[in-house]
């Protein structure tokens, strides 16, 4: 390939559902299924199929066939698409079916109104079952398996659908859960399950290993930190869809790569730790130690104190046969902005350099994201998180968002309960540090007498003083867009004359806040530059004026108000 478009035209073709087994054989199908990465259950479904297949057509019995339906607990993103057409392909293979029928899709919604659900799936069922196979999600009717309503729906299923496929799908669940519903659709329907756990850090790579042969390329070892530091980036807003995600951010390496390439003038196929290190926004340096990092942090001079004398604890606890192994995890209290994010992923830098974490990696998620959408959906998926953090550190930001009260049926208490018994089973092998204001963080604990027997470091993170945002502002500009003359000292004035009781209130963003207006200052001098047709950017001291002039930085009852340019 020698050019960014025809790589980006072959993008289209990486497992976006588009394989054609229109020419295959059984044998070749088989395995196809059999190299695909993970659904080792659904693999086990297809060679069942194809064993009883000849049977079913020797005694003209294939209604039998489809008379069973399926459940298939997946994930978005973990390949339903492609286990579906893979399916539908393999049944008509085995000439079970005449058609060469896909799978439509059906969302089975609760909203209150059952008669209308009933009458709506019946309308769409029977004009798709005479040509295609159907999926039904009925995430929405996870807790009401058991109803009345939800048989008789299964009964207008099971009287329309006679010559198709039917697999119903829900999401990754807990195998008692998965049971149950598989026992109300028994009732009604014979009924097969098959599970889809999510992928592990090791499926993910192969996946992208996979994608990235496609192309000719392949990766240095090195490389898979970065670009698994970027699949956790991904992961961080509650939104990661599997193998989709994995296709996104391949894409994006490869076209960087390529970029690269051009710039440089050569024709690497090999995927380097430089690459993927450009790909991921988080990943910490290895040209400095984790105290360094830590002893270069601005202010915080209480945290780093404590931080010394927490490492040096678990250390000599650590290396010292004789004592229990310790439990590390951690509490981390503080308002917004004040750098409990920043020390988590230094002190997992610290921890493998020190030998107390195997891996040393950062997982960080929010406290509600280990909370599923359904019954039977918490448990598994905060198993699935702290699976991932083994050996390395899980940062639960906002951890008090898990605890809504004692007598509250929010799945929060659930993921609280999984989460202390990992916390206890890996108590030296992964460190769990739950972070969040000091009032909401102590409401939790008073609530979970477990919690706070299992979090015996605690961590408490001030405000930064005005002269320590001004440091941190000037640390965040070095070695970016150069600084007029005099800017700095106007940027020292402002934050010197903010309001003390502004910069101690607790909803004050600290550190974010000084990011903040650094960057808008930045879009300030981009616009100038743009309007005067400049080439070169650089911030003015007029620019940081008119930075500080918006709403959002000028009402926050400065001592002086005229600061910076024209003074």
């Amino acid at each position: 390939m020698d050019s960014i478009e025809e790589v980006m035209q072959l993008f289209d073709k990486i497992d976006d559902g588009s394989q054609n087994y229109g020419d295959c054989t059984v044998q070749s199908l088989l395995a196809d299924i059999d190299g695909d990465i993970g659904g080792e259950e659904f693999k086990e479904l297809a060679h069942e199929i194809a064993l009883v297949a000849p049977q079913l057509k020797n005694s003209a019995t294939e209604n039998i066939f489809f008379s069973r339906s399926y459940i298939f607990s997946v994930n978005d993103g973990c390949g339903l698409d492609l286990y579906l057409k893979q399916m539908a392909a393999l049944v008509q293979k085995l000439g079970l079916s005449d058609t060469q029928g896909k799978f439509e899709f059906v969302k089975l919604q609760r909203d209150g109104a059952h008669l209308d659900a009933r009458e709506d799936l019946s309308v769409k069922l029977r004009q798709k079952a005479d040509t295609d196979h159907v999926c039904i999600d009925i995430c929405d009717w996870m807790s009401e398996v058991q109803t009345i309503a939800f048989r008789n729906i299964l009964l207008e299923i099971s009287e329309i659908c006679t010559s198709c496929m039917v697999v119903f799908r829900i999401p990754f669940v807990d195998k008692e859960v998965l049971n149950n519903v598989c026992k109300a659709i028994n009732d009604v329907m014979f009924v097969r399950s098959a599970s889809f756990p999510p992928y592990t850090t090791e499926q993910i790579d192969a996946i992208a290993a996979k994608h990235l042969g496609a192309f000719g390329f392949t990766a240095e070892k090195d490389a898979w930190k970065g670009f698994n530091a970027r699949i956790r980036e991904e992961a961080n807003d509650g939104r990661f869809y599997g193998n989709n995600t994995v296709v996104k951010v391949v894409r994006e390496l490869l076209y960087k790569k390529l970029l690269t390439n051009a710039s440089q003038k050569k024709d690497s196929k090999v995927i380097t730790a430089e690459d993927t290190r450009e790909l991921c926004r988080t990943l910490l340096s290895d040209d400095k130690s984790g105290m360094e990092m830590l002893a270069e942090m601005v202010g915080a001079e209480s945290v780093k104190r404590r931080i010394a004398e927490i490492v040096a604890e678990i250390e000599l606890a650590h290396g010292n046969e004789a004592l229990q192994s310790p439990c590390i995890h951690m509490l981390f209290v503080g308002n917004p902005g004040t750098g409990k994010t920043t020390v988590a992923r230094i002190l997992g830098k610290i921890f493998r350099e020190k030998g107390i974490l195997r891996v040393g990696e950062f997982f960080e998620h929010n406290g509600r994201e280990f909370c599923g959408k359904y019954i039977g959906e918490t448990a598994p998926k905060t198993l699935s998180m702290c699976r991932e953090a083994y050996g390395s550190v899980l940062f639960i930001d906002e951890a008090y968002s898990l605890y809504k009260g004692e007598d509250s049926k929010d799945f929060g208490k659930e993921a609280l309960d999984t989460l202390i018994a990992e916390m206890e089973n890996h108590r030296s092998d992964m460190v769990v540090i739950m972070a969040g204001y000091t009032d909401d963080m102590e409401r939790m604990l008073r609530g979970n007498v477990g919690l706070r027997s299992r979090l015996p470091y605690k961590i408490e993170f001030p405000n930064f003083t005005r002269q320590e945002l001004y440091e941190i502002f000037v640390a965040i500009a070095r070695d970016k867009l150069p600084c007029a003359d005099g800017l700095l000292d106007d940027v020292k004035q402002y934050f010197l004359n903010l309001d003390k009781e502004f910069v101690e209130s607790k909803n004050f963003s600290n550190a974010r806040y000084v990011r903040n207006l650094y960057e808008r200052t930045c879009a300030k001098a981009a616009m100038r530059c743009q309007l005067s047709q400049g080439k070169t950017v650089r911030l003015e001291r007029e620019d940081f004026a008119r930075a500080i002039a918006d709403s959002e930085f000028a009402n926050v009852n400065t001592k002086s108000k005229r600061i910076g340019f024209g003074n």
